[in-house]
């Protein structure tokens, strides 16, 4: 095959998962990656591995990356050629996530910086050394992109999607009426696989029209 995705899992998440699409995407050849989820400077070169890997043997790459996975993806391949990228409930902007995670648990910058890291509550570990790596390591996108967002996302705003879409090239915001950051229930995952086809075939037939 010529066309490769690469898949991004999230947080908690395995490369196998990237089989549950593999029946959609024909056409393509679907390769799960495994990276060290904790940290951006572990998961990056990990990334950019795959992506050199799958490079010698595909003329095209795409990106499908879910949740914190659309994070590491776009920080490890921002500088690398993407045809596509299709994003699950992504991490869209990792600064104002870590600052919300703050506010959640009422921790200051400062408090969090004499301290360097803090366990919350809600299983998260804050990190002095993670926020400031996502501030001296800011995101320059450029790929054509499409995004899949639950309008129950607990996770990430409405705001933050609709910031990066107006500053990015996002080609369509398809949002799910009811919808969680987590596409885990029947109808959840039936309307994700129904997103994923359509955007990969309407790609597809975009790339062959060129092609022609």
């Amino acid at each position: 095959m010529t066309q490769a995705i690469l898949y991004i899992h999230g947080q908690g998440g395995n490369p196998q998962e990237a089989e549950q699409y593999r029946a959609i995407c024909p056409d393509l050849d679907l390769i799960g990656v495994e990276y060290p989820q904790q940290y951006p400077w572990d998961a990056l070169p990990v990334i950019q591995a795959a992506y050199e890997e799958a490079r010698r043997t595909h003329s095209q790459i795409w990106l499908l990356a879910n949740s914190i996975g659309a994070y590491f993806g776009m920080l490890a391949l921002q500088d690398r050629p993407i045809e596509k990228a299709l994003l699950i409930s992504p991490v869209l902007d990792m600064e104002r996530l870590i600052l919300d995670m703050m506010s959640w648990a009422g921790v200051s910058e400062a408090e969090l910086q004499a301290r360097g890291e803090i366990a919350t509550s809600f299983g998260q570990t804050l990190s002095w050394k993670y926020l400031v790596y996502v501030r001296e390591h800011p995101i320059q996108w450029n790929v054509p992109t499409e995004i899949l967002y639950g309008e129950k996302d607990e996770l990430i705003s409405r705001q933050t999607v609709d910031r990066f879409v107006a500053s990015h090239p996002c080609t369509e915001l398809t949002m799910m009426q009811g919808g969680e950051h987590w596409f885990h229930t029947e109808s959840q995952l039936a309307f994700l696989n129904r997103w994923l086809a359509k955007a990969v075939s309407h790609a597809l037939d975009i790339f062959q029209k060129r092609a022609d």
